[in-house]
């Protein structure tokens, strides 16, 4: 395989199975001459099983030859997150007010999903449980490691 020499470096996160030629990925590739259409469809069709809202970040390659390589990664940590406390946001004052509550086996099945990515793939098990632990702590959502029962979160009336 040749070298092709590399024109641009786009990151973007898509929800799942929504990519179309309007803001953020028309701009994002058209100004970089690439054929918008042809990685809508393809996106579309890789992420077709997932669920609509799911955030997926996407790096894509463009080539100066306007041939261009994408591969996505798992969603952010915060999504998994927020959707193990049943909150739709963090807290506006994580430290001070907590806005939810997971356990230890939700980081780990979050961190089970991350270990998929390339980015991923050299970190100690401890150490991506950690970073977990860490954005649920910046979020305002707290992590219990003992036992016990957790609070149902209250109903709006």
């Amino acid at each position: 395989m040749s070298k092709r020499a590399v024109l641009a470096k786009i990151r973007i996160v898509i929800p799942a199975g929504a990519a179309k030629p309007a803001p953020p990925v028309g701009p994002a590739l058209g100004q970089h001459g690439l054929n918008i259409m042809s990685f809508c469809k393809d996106f579309n069709a890789k992420t077709s099983e997932l669920m609509t809202d799911v955030p997926i970040p996407v790096m894509l390659t463009a080539f100066k030859d306007k041939s261009f390589e994408w591969e996505m990664s798992s969603p952010p940590a915060a999504y998994f997150i927020k959707k193990a406390a049943g909150v739709r946001q963090g807290s506006v004052e994580p430290g001070h007010k907590s806005k939810g509550q997971i356990t230890l086996k939700h980081v780990y099945k979050i961190a089970e999903v991350k270990w998929k990515d390339k980015s991923y793939i050299n970190f100690p098990v401890r150490s991506t449980v950690l970073s977990i632990m860490s954005t649920a702590k910046a979020m305002g959502i707290e992590v219990i490691t003992a036992p016990k029962a957790i609070e149902a979160p209250a109903v709006p009336k």
